[in-house]
């Protein structure tokens, strides 16, 4: 896989057969997926194209890396998002969706046994799921204002309450929803079918970010799930914490993926647009904002990979994760500007690829902690004094 927006080389950390995944997944992506992007932002839906090219390929467990504990890390499944986000960061949270949020819930909220259990069905999509616990009402402030509620009664809960903001609900068997439980209130979560009696799935329309995304309203109107469903190592905010560290890692990587796409669709069209004669590529001030950009990505790549060597290697620190990701996703507010900047007029319409990253690094500065809130984890780690209210 040679990646020109890898300018240090830094996929050279991961396996020859490691890198071999990665490049029959960008073939795939530019065959089967890149064609059909621009559609489906205009029409605002999530393609079939997404599923029925990536999920045949195995990636949570390609058959190339069985074996060698390679597929598990943190590195490769980073250098994944990295090629899927580079492409389009819908499809990168698409998958993220699956392979990041609902597998690390149920992977470390699960017990051994659910875990055991679940793993193998969510790696090969036949079990698909996503993670509910923004609400309409709380989202920086969900550790304190988390509104849904269990209830339990005999071996069963009922839940109440209302998530926003839940992508890839719509084609997820269960969704992992937390919950406040009424008896302690302390945070519990539990893998709820979609279509359980009592729960109401709503598109949020008019996006401007992550079009193609599928966003949902869910209502949860005394939805009753057995306590076997209840994922028995989550019993605290203190362990979502635990959840958030690890995905914050991934987000990380989607804002660098988003970073290097705008570089490179900019850097296609600077040496094919011609002005005044020649191409665009050969004017100083163009030439000053793509080193600018490399930049950004190299900087980018460079802190989440040794994020990813230290998480691979044990050291899982939530000032590390808030760290990358706050940095990463402000930085690809910077690329894709001046990624829009240099194609000018033509850097707004979809045919160039600049406009969809423009917009949707809006979505990946917010999700997963926003700016400000990540900033607090990390100062609260340098002076020992937390800054929340």
């Amino acid at each position: 896989m040679d990646l020109i927006s890898d300018a240090y080389g830094f996929a050279e950390h991961l396996s020859p057969a490691a890198r071999g995944v990665l490049a029959d997944l960008d073939d795939t992506l530019t065959r089967d997926i890149r064609p059909v992007l621009t559609d489906a932002w205009e029409r605002a839906e999530l393609p079939d194209a997404f599923g029925d090219a990536l999920i045949p390929l195995d990636l949570m467990d390609p058959v190339e890396l069985r074996g060698t504990g390679e597929a598990d890390t943190t590195l490769f499944a980073g250098f994944r998002n990295f090629v899927l986000a580079r492409t389009d960061a819908s499809l990168a949270t698409w998958y993220n969706a699956q392979s990041g949020l609902f597998r690390t819930t149920v992977g470390i909220g699960g017990s051994a046994a659910q875990a055991a259990r679940l793993d193998p069905l969510i790696r090969s999509f036949t079990l698909k799921g996503t993670f509910a616990l923004t609400e309409p009402e709380h989202g920086s402030d969900i550790a304190g204002g988390l509104a849904t509620t269990a209830r339990r009664d005999g071996d069963t809960w009922v839940l109440d309450g209302e998530k926003r903001w839940i992508g890839g609900a719509f084609g997820a068997d269960v969704i992992a929803v937390f919950a406040r439980d009424i008896a302690d209130g302390q945070i519990k979560a539990f893998l709820v079918a979609r279509d359980a009696p009592g729960m109401t799935l709503e598109k949020i329309p008019h996006k401007t970010s992550l079009r193609i995304m599928q966003n949902a309203v869910i209502t949860i109107d005394g939805v009753r799930v057995d306590e076997a469903d209840r994922l028995q190592n989550i019993n605290s905010f203190r362990d979502v914490g635990g959840l958030l560290r690890r995905m914050r890692s991934d987000v990380a990587w989607i804002a660098t993926g988003v970073q290097a796409g705008a570089f490179e669709a900019a850097l296609r069209y600077v040496t094919e647009r011609e002005q005044f004669g020649r191409p665009l590529g050969g004017f100083q001030l163009v030439q000053e904002k793509l080193a600018r950009m490399l930049g950004n990505v190299t900087a980018s790549l460079g802190m989440v990979v040794q994020l990813s060597r230290r998480q691979d290697a044990g050291h899982y620190r939530d000032e590390d994760s808030s760290l990358a990701k706050m940095w990463t996703s402000l930085r690809a507010r910077e690329t894709v500007a001046l990624a829009r900047e240099v194609v000018g007029g033509n850097g707004i319409v979809l045919e160039n690829d600049v406009a969809r990253f423009f917009a949707d690094a809006e979505a990946v500065y917010s999700y997963e902690g926003t700016h400000e809130i990540n900033a607090l984890i990390v100062g609260r780690s340098l002076t020992g004094r937390s800054a929340f209210l």
